[in-house]
């Protein structure tokens, strides 16, 4: 069984800032991803949100939805009526989000300004409804060796909340290039969606 020692969500965001950004086309489940020491975006969400389950929170994950970008999916927690998150990402701006931010909502916008690709855009459009794990208990996600991508067809039953209009997104500016280059600093090349021009 997997189970995991972490004290706390941002002990499991520690692990995940440690190990590499997998770049392989896999989903490997939580206990794969803690003996092989590797993940990308999907898998570090299924590993955070098996640790937290561990810690007592409900396992829930949130799709936030990109325009000329990959998605991201971040493990989402509450503590005390507030959402925080736990994520890998091969952006360093798209990780962990201290429980302070009242709704879902809050929580997706606080991505939005440091959530661009490689051509300095800013990318991110809307954000899912929680995802509940749970629902895939009977297959074992968190232990077995089965590859996890059936989990992320669950996202496709979900309704989506767009986070700004079609005129907002024309009007956006593009990112600074101190932050774009902040944002991908230690980046895995191999790893990083190819927009389009």
């Amino acid at each position: 069984m997997f189970r995991p020692c972490f004290a706390n969500p941002s002990e499991i965001q520690r692990f995940l800032d440690s190990i590499p950004y997998n770049a392989v086309e896999e989903c490997k489940p939580p206990a794969r991803v803690y003996s092989e020491k590797s993940a990308h975006c999907f898998e570090g969400a299924l590993f955070a949100a098996a640790c937290l389950r561990e810690l007592g929170y409900p396992p829930l994950l949130v799709d936030l939805r990109a325009w000329n970008d990959d998605d991201h999916v971040i493990a989402v927690f509450r503590e005390r009526g507030c959402w925080g998150a736990v994520a890998k990402s091969n952006f360093t701006t798209l990780r962990f989000r201290e429980p302070v931010y009242r709704s879902l909502r809050e929580l997706a916008m606080s991505y939005f300004d440091f959530y661009f690709n490689t051509l300095g855009q800013k990318t991110l459009r809307a954000y899912s409804r929680p995802l509940k794990l749970e629902r895939y208990d009977g297959r074992g996600w968190a232990d077995g060796e089965e590859d996890l991508e059936y989990i992320a067809d669950g996202f496709n039953l979900l309704p989506y909340y767009p986070l700004l209009s079609e005129e907002q997104a024309a009007a956006l500016s593009p990112v600074p290039d101190h932050l774009l280059q902040a944002g991908l600093a230690g980046s895995n090349p191999a790893g990083l969606y190819v927009p389009k021009e």
